[in-house]
């Protein structure tokens, strides 16, 4: 008789499930505009709309306060958001991944005289 392993497997309609779970969540690009929280970021993206009147696009801007688990998302980084489930009053979304660091990085290298 064959030993039977302990480690579990996961079945193809779970993975289906969990896939379809996240797929359907919204996700947002944005630039970290504070991150002085201890475990969230404030992330604004940009949108084109266009103008109710007259044939011109509107730049508008949306905040958005984001888990920022492990702290590493920084100032000015641009940053990939999915929305989740409510973790606080103001806090629906979560930093997903850092696609680009950004300047605000590299200016509290230069004044804590750290060389890279």
């Amino acid at each position: 008789m064959p030993a039977k392993s302990s480690a579990k497997t996961s079945t193809p309609s779970a993975d289906a499930a969990a896939s379809a779970r996240t797929s359907s969540r919204k996700t947002r690009i944005g630039v970290v505009v504070s991150d002085n929280m201890r475990l969230t970021v404030v992330v604004r993206t940009q949108r084109l709309v266009k103008h109710k009147l007259y044939p011109r696009r509107i730049r508008s801007s949306s905040t958005f306060h984001a888990h920022n688990d492990e702290n590493k998302a920084k100032l000015g980084d641009v940053v990939k958001i999915m929305e989740t489930r409510p973790l606080s009053k103001t806090k629906r979304w979560r930093v997903v991944e850092i696609i680009r660091r950004g300047a605000g990085a590299v200016e509290l290298a230069e004044t804590s005289g750290v060389s890279s």
